[in-house]
């Protein structure tokens, strides 16, 4: 056997002996997924009275208050980082009152959930305004058609107090308004929030493999679409310049949406950053490996676990994933 058949060469050698035992594959493993590392997004549903499968996302649902809190107590007990919450009220309107309500329905688990778990999991509240308006846009738009930037702010400035009265331990700007992460900062903090960090989604990408989400979260826009304020995918550059711009305003971690397809973008915010990176494995990236699975086309667990790992690989600090749970089972 010649050396570049890999008989002699000790350099060939050396990766096969090391890689011959699935112990010896771990123990010389570079990149590792926890279950710590893993957030669970989550859909809680006004008005419904038992918990509604998503028929584009096999395995994940539409809770009730009721439903979630037993999800949360298992993802608790498999070790999961945390989870973040999305909500669909019974009812929308123009400006997404239900979006900070007392009683809005993110508002009303958040407490449920704080109540009940304390701080053994991290609550992160997603704090956009897409699926409470009427019209399916992330802010309040002009009688032309176009969200406007700074009575959006007002908004959200609104919500992320609602969100922390209720308990949140971190809150996740994803609407991608120009000044967001500042007026939230501003906002907590004259409520004497000054302890609860921000989450940006600071490289949110207008995707097309959002669609699933849609169906989960109802909030589809009723006309256009998001791409004059979510990135465009073909940038890069650009990326750097939203996560500076955020870190400036006062986030205190980033967050890149969605993950697979924007593995480059992870890796160049991880290396350029000093605070914690998260990465959304989004609902298109789920829907894929569940489809193929089901078909026969792939080893279902495996996917799940290498789609893990290469998110972690490209630097993520955190990985926001529908697997978390079932993830976190397979990894201990």
């Amino acid at each position: 056997m010649t050396p570049a058949q890999g008989g002699s060469h000790p350099g060939f050698a050396r990766g096969r002996r090391l890689r011959s035992t699935p112990a010896l594959r771990r123990l010389t493993a570079q990149t590792r997924v926890a279950p710590a590392d893993l957030v669970l997004p989550v859909f809680v549903k006004e008005g419904i009275t038992e918990a509604q499968p998503i028929g584009s996302m096999p395995g994940v649902v539409q809770h009730t208050v009721d439903s979630l809190r037993k999800a949360a107590h298992e993802a608790a007990e498999a070790g999961i980082g945390g989870l973040i919450l999305f909500g669909v009220p019974a009812e929308k309107d123009e400006v997404g009152s239900q979006a900070d309500a007392a009683d809005g329905i993110v508002n009303v688990a958040l407490r449920e959930l704080r109540a009940d778990l304390g701080d053994e999991l991290v609550l992160m509240a997603d704090l956009c305004l897409c699926e409470y308006t009427s019209h399916g846009h992330c802010g309040v738009v002009t009688p032309a058609g176009v969200v406007d930037n700074d009575p959006t702010l007002d908004r959200y400035a609104s919500v992320a107090i609602a969100q922390a009265q209720a308990g949140a331990h971190v809150i996740a700007p994803s609407g991608m308004m120009d000044g967001q992460v500042a007026a939230i900062r501003r906002a907590l903090d004259s409520r004497a929030f000054t302890e609860t960090p921000i989450l940006a989604y600071a490289a949110k990408y207008a995707s097309g493999f959002y669609g699933p989400f849609r169906e989960a979260a109802e909030g589809a826009p009723r006309f256009g679409d998001r791409s004059t304020y979510q990135m465009d995918p073909p940038n890069a550059d650009e990326a750097l310049r939203e996560v500076r711009q955020d870190l400036a305003e006062g986030a205190d971690a980033v967050m890149v949406k969605p993950a697979l397809p924007y593995l480059d973008i992870v890796a160049r915010v991880a290396d350029a950053v000093d605070v914690p990176v998260s990465a959304y494995q989004v609902s298109g990236e789920y829907a894929m490996v569940e489809a193929a699975a089901r078909n026969g086309w792939i080893d279902r667990e495996r996917a799940i676990l290498e789609t893990l790992t290469a998110i972690r690989r490209a630097g993520a600090g955190q990985v926001l994933t529908y697997w978390a749970v079932e993830a976190a089972r397979l990894l201990r």
